[in-house]
């Protein structure tokens, strides 16, 4: 059985003034993923609903979409590089990128 790690990387579907972004911004972030780790699971026709407290108390909520790739390594220096890319490119405070061990059965 061969050890990995799945990356999940949770992409809103619009800025902060309700816009949705444009969907060639999604389709680079996929070739990127492709290109380096040799593909990606896109889960984008049913978005996930986020839900979070800001510092103000005030409830905030988000529609996103899940990217997934498989790592034989967690490179964590090029996630951290590529988050705070992404932050950018989708003018977000926070992307959230996160990692599990799994095993390929």
């Amino acid at each position: 059985m061969q050890k990995q790690t799945l990356i999940q990387l949770f992409l809103p579907l619009q800025g902060e003034a309700g816009a949705g972004y444009p969907r060639d911004l999604f389709d680079c972030v996929r070739g990127e993923l492709t290109e380096r780790f040799g593909g990606v699971t896109a889960y984008l026709r049913s978005p996930a609903a986020g839900a979070w407290e800001d510092d103000d108390g005030d409830v905030q909520r988000d529609r996103m979409v899940l990217l997934e790739v498989m790592a034989d390594r967690l490179d964590h220096r090029w996630w951290d590089g590529y988050r705070r890319e992404l932050e950018q490119r989708f003018a977000q405070e926070e992307i959230l990128v996160r990692a599990f061990p799994v095993e390929r059965l």
